[in-house]
């Protein structure tokens, strides 16, 4: 059912309008990536409306940005936050550690749900290999930290990796981890099976097609109808990479004694836009992988290798972010752009609130309605 609501909700001098409009509800359980590095986003006030506009309940943040989690207060969404790769030395120390989750994160609680820490992301990307030692110590301390203060059964700890960790990822049975991060990940798993948390992976057919457009069939990475690859090991087919990468990361879990740990897609996207070099990366191409991907989601798909798994994704990004370093592709990632227009059309549609700025005047004037409006807003979101 469609929700039609008219509400004028007034702060200081900024009013925020609410139109009538009907707006389609998204409910498919997918997770959205809400980077911010941009000089252009709208308010976390206003994309805490846009998300549940869309039913989104379930967002993942790259630091613990307190006006995000205050703005998402009471609204049932689920967060990941994370400590960036530069914390990691500090997070080794208990002290550092505690006084981290006792500032940025207990003072959400319960309020906002907070569900998981990822302690560094793609730490094995960079060249650092003190920053590798870092990480593992880093996670248990943060994780005991959490078990000290008696939150550890709402808040989870895990990292999330890039798919370049694996040496060997076709065919999917055959995937393996590279040597030189064998004795780190063998550590890293045995701390995932000990506290059940999951594996992240950041997984982008769109780079495997880039490199390769001439050996890469384009169907198989956008989940269009394609004949597939089969695995000669297993004879399992797979018509769409994506799938085929997440059974490779298992596979190499599994290679290394471990099959009690789950893999969640932590970023999946497609640029809607790139430099010259970037094959591929057009608007049309990101609204076929994400809507596909979507449609997945939706028929709680799993992997061939792990067909009554739901494959559990978080899609990247929101936005598109305009201060992001790289190719023009990184800029390109978002489903929307700041002013809340989508960048190409996926079958859904949300809706971010108007800034309407007002007089003096008409604040005081309208403030008694615009409380009782906000009171019956509430409700309605709540309900």
């Amino acid at each position: 059912m469609f929700l039609f609501l008219s509400a004028i909700l007034c702060d200081s001098l900024v009013c925020i309008l609410v139109s009538d409009s009907p707006v389609q509800i998204l409910g498919l359980g997918v997770g959205i990536n809400y980077g911010q590095i941009a000089n252009n986003l709208p308010s976390p006030s206003r994309v805490s409306y846009l998300l549940r506009s869309l039913n989104i309940s379930r967002v993942k943040l790259y630091d613990a940005d307190p006006n995000v989690l205050v703005a998402f207060s009471n609204t049932n969404v689920d967060f990941i936050i994370g400590l960036g790769n530069e914390y990691l030395q500090n997070m080794t120390d208990p002290i550092k550690a505690q006084n981290w989750v006792l500032q940025r994160v207990q003072p959400h609680l319960p309020q906002t749900r907070i569900t998981s820490i990822t302690v560094g992301n793609e730490v094995f990307k960079t060249n650092d290999h003190q920053l590798w030692s870092y990480l593992l110590l880093a996670m248990q301390t943060v994780y005991n930290t959490l078990v000290d203060l008696g939150l550890d059964k709402q808040v989870t700890v895990t990292t999330a990796h890039s798919l370049d960790i694996l040496s060997v990822s076709y065919p999917p049975s055959a995937g393996a981890f590279r040597q030189d991060l064998g004795e780190y990940l063998h550590a890293i798993l045995n701390f995932h099976a000990q506290i059940k948390s999951p594996f992240l992976i950041n997984a982008y057919p769109y780079f495997a097609y880039k490199d390769k457009p001439n050996e890469v069939p384009l169907d198989y990475v956008l989940f269009q109808p394609n004949q597939g690859t089969v695995d000669p090991i297993t004879n399992l087919i797979y018509d769409n990479m994506l799938y085929a990468q997440v059974d490779a990361v298992y596979s190499a879990i599994k290679a290394m004694g471990h099959t009690d740990i789950e893999v969640r897609v932590s970023e999946t996207g497609w640029p809607s836009k790139g430099d010259e070099n970037e094959v591929g990366a057009t608007p049309e191409n990101a609204g076929l992988y994400n809507e596909n991907l979507l449609k997945r989601i939706e028929e709680k798909q799993g992997t061939p290798g792990k067909p009554n798994v739901p494959i559990d994704i978080y899609v990247f990004a929101l936005f598109n972010e305009n201060l992001k370093p790289g190719p023009a592709s990184e800029r390109n990632y978002g489903l929307y752009y700041p002013d809340g227009t989508p960048v190409y059309n996926i079958g859904v549609q949300g809706y971010l609130p108007e800034l309407v700025y007002s007089s003096p005047g008409t604040k005081n004037a309208l403030s008694v309605s615009s409380a009782l409006l906000i009171l019956v807003f509430a409700y309605l979101i709540s309900a």
